[in-house]
């Protein structure tokens, strides 16, 4: 796990005294220390110890002895006036805002077999995938990113709202890369969420070979959830997988052809379990230990390049609880479709007879299942008291979708929890969506991808997102002017062929928006929109029209920030522009985002006072048409040596001042 610090720190705008610089400092142990604030459920705060004594045990022997080196360094060249002033200072700040949580993440390549064929992959701390970022409803989080990739890196939180620091989200449309070799610090809130969600990458289908991690955010203690608490959580990080990496993927794609058949489904990291004689021997799969008669929380994610999963467990059901951020009514399933980009709570109760393991199964869904057999993910179920090894054809889904009417029935019977409450006190269904007038409609239609000015590209509206080298909210701060238009069209225009443009909405602030996605394209797609949660509110087959908004779920709908589409279908949903920023529109398929089929919303409030959208951070980076005011980070000759060590003592400083207040607050 990375390492993680929680301590309370004051308001957003002293944190930005003590954010983490750009500069580079010396790469972070694969091991922390970590300390968890609050008081927590029984069986939470046991949890919490135990991964707490874990992390201790895990620590580098030396590190207690160079923080009291670093403390005496510290001590010594400080007055007692100085001091004293800058507990009185901590000890202010202590007392205000909301706790925060802190990562450290080294970014590099490692070489993994997870399909029986070496292949380089993206780690984070040296795992794959990456450790998970566990917060709660308030949370201040704090990720400091050391990209030691051989080209430029962001990450983007999938899910995650950033209220009003769309600074922080992670796309280029938004931020600067993190060049080679660099260091930044991503600073944000995770403000009125709960839930399951998960971080990757955003730059060059670099996901597809790894780099992302799960994103838990615990409900306050005061606030109860909608189901007793389970006995443990388990995450999985399911989705389709190549053997070549990214940087091939990528060529593939920019010679005008297809991505063609996964090699498999990766679970966890890892390949299929030896469920019959064509996978081959040697691979190492995941295996979940549990102990019977107990109920465990399961967190599941599509992570993938452009799949949509089946999941299931061979023999249990699933207790459907939560969509990304948001409680259902609770449905049982015995399987479940995941698209690409979703997450799901379930709980699962284990039940079963102990003669034998079960299956675990991530397995293609709306394709050849047959021609795609391979692309099939297994792990184990292991009972404590099992007594032998899973055995037999795997678990098939029981929903049939091979016939047009029964594809959506799952989908459609996804329903918010109206009495439960989410992030905060009130129930969910307190905020009747249904009764608002809507401001405007846009209508997003994708389709298969085709030549622009020589190139395969996919599209929205006829348009090919071409990514300005200036992000955008940069261009406006420093008044940049020609970097996007404000023109992009709120419906497809057949009679224009499609372009490259830098196009963006041009969204009012406070408006109450329809959007409808079309789906003219031959795939499931799954679309999102950062920065915000939407009402699903109807999905059909065929082409929208004004009348089906008689067709409406305008009570319960479920809130979300990933849908999917099917192919020749459309999908409606509503969502409440009241997060001001740049926020991005896009597909989730990892092939079709990257041939341009993206766009943004510019949400600005006119009366801008610092109230609804945080300033530019200090710590930004700079590029495009603002790139002479990028100040270096140093990182080569003698000079960086001498400059780690110097951060090196810095940061251990740091770290004795935020555990000062702890001591004498």
């Amino acid at each position: 796990m990375g390492s993680e610090q929680i301590w309370n720190k004051g308001t957003r705008e002293r944190r930005d005294l003590v954010t983490t610089t750009n500069r580079l400092q010396p790469p972070p142990p694969p091991y922390g220390t970590g300390e968890e604030e609050g008081e927590r459920a029984t069986a939470r705060r046991e949890r919490d110890e135990e991964d707490q004594r874990s992390i201790s045990e895990t620590n580098p022997p030396y590190l207690s002895h160079i923080i009291k080196m670093a403390a005496a360094y510290f001590f010594s060249r400080f007055t007692t006036f100085s001091f004293l002033f800058s507990l009185a200072l901590l000890c202010g700040f202590s007392l205000a805002g909301d706790p925060s949580v802190s990562y450290v993440f080294e970014v590099s390549y490692i070489t993994a077999s997870p399909l029986g064929v070496p292949q380089q992959v993206i780690a984070i701390n040296g795992k794959f995938p990456g450790p998970v970022i566990n917060a709660t409803t308030n949370y201040n989080v704090d990720v400091n990113v050391f990209n030691r990739l051989d080209e430029p890196f962001l990450f983007t939180w999938n899910g995650i709202e950033i209220r009003g620091e769309s600074w922080q989200d992670g796309v280029l449309g938004t931020n600067c890369p993190i060049p080679p070799n660099w260091n930044f610090t991503y600073s944000f809130q995770v403000k009125d969420q709960i839930g399951s969600f998960f971080y990757f990458p955003s730059l060059s289908l670099q996901r597809a070979s790894g780099g992302f991690g799960p994103i838990i955010i615990n409900n306050r203690d005061r606030i109860p959830i909608p189901f007793n608490e389970p006995d443990g959580e388990i995450s999985f990080m399911t989705g389709d997988w190549y053997t070549q990496n990214h940087t091939a993927l990528r060529g593939v794609l920019d010679s005008g052809e297809e991505l063609g058949m996964p090699d498999g489904v990766l679970i966890n990291g890892k390949g299929p379990y030896k469920y019959t004689s064509s996978v081959p021997d040697g691979i190492q799969y995941e295996t979940i230990n549990v102990d019977p008669g107990k109920t465990y929380r399961i967190r599941v994610h599509n992570v993938g390049t452009s799949t949509s999963l089946n999941f299931r467990i061979q023999n249990h059901k699933l207790l459907l609880v939560e969509t990304e951020g948001h409680y259902n009514s609770q449905t049982n399933f015995t399987d479940f479709d995941i698209h690409v980009g979703q997450s799901y709570s379930f709980l699962v109760t284990m039940d079963q007879n102990a003669s034998s393991d079960y299956y675990i199964v991530a397995s293609a869904r709306f394709v050849n299942e047959t021609a795609w057999q391979r692309v099939t993910g297994v792990g184990i179920l292991h009972y404590s008291n099992s007594k032998g090894q899973a055995s037999g054809p795997l678990p098939v889904p029981a929903t049939d979708v091979s016939q047009p009417w029964s594809v959506m029935n799952q989908q459609r019977a996804i329903k918010q929890n109206t009495s439960a409450s989410g992030a905060r006190p009130n129930p969910q269904g307190s905020y009747h969506y249904g009764e608002i007038n809507i401001t405007g409609t846009y209508i997003l239609r994708s389709m298969p991808p085709t030549k622009i000015n020589g190139s395969v590209r996919a599209t929205l509206n006829g348009i090919s997102f071409l990514n300005p080298s200036t992000p955008m909210r940069l261009a406006d701060k420093h008044k940049v002017n020609g970097v996007y238009k404000l023109d992009f069209p709120e419906r497809p225009a057949d009679n224009i062929p499609p372009r490259l443009e830098s196009s963006i909405i041009n969204a009012t602030y406070k408006g109450f928006i329809q959007i409808i996605f079309q789906n003219n394209d031959t795939k499931v797609q799954s679309f999102h929109i950062d920065g915000y949660s939407f009402y699903v509110v109807a999905m059909d087959f065929g082409n929208w029209t004004e009348d089906k908004k008689g067709s409406y779920n305008n009570w319960d709908a479920v809130s979300r920030s990933t849908v999917e589409v099917y192919p020749g279908a459309w999908t409606a949903v509503l969502l409440s522009l009241d997060n001001a920023g740049v926020w991005n529109i896009r597909v989730q398929n990892l092939d079709r985002w990257y041939l341009g089929q993206e766009t943004y919303m510019r949400i600005i409030n006119p009366e801008e006072n610092g109230s609804t959208e945080m300033d530019q951070p200090g710590n930004a980076l700079y590029c495009g048409a603002l790139k002479s005011m990028q100040k270096d980070q140093i990182h080569s000759s003698a000079t960086s040596i001498l400059n780690e060590k110097l951060n090196l003592v810095f940061s251990l400083v740091m770290v004795l001042l935020a555990l000062v207040p702890v001591f004498f607050c």
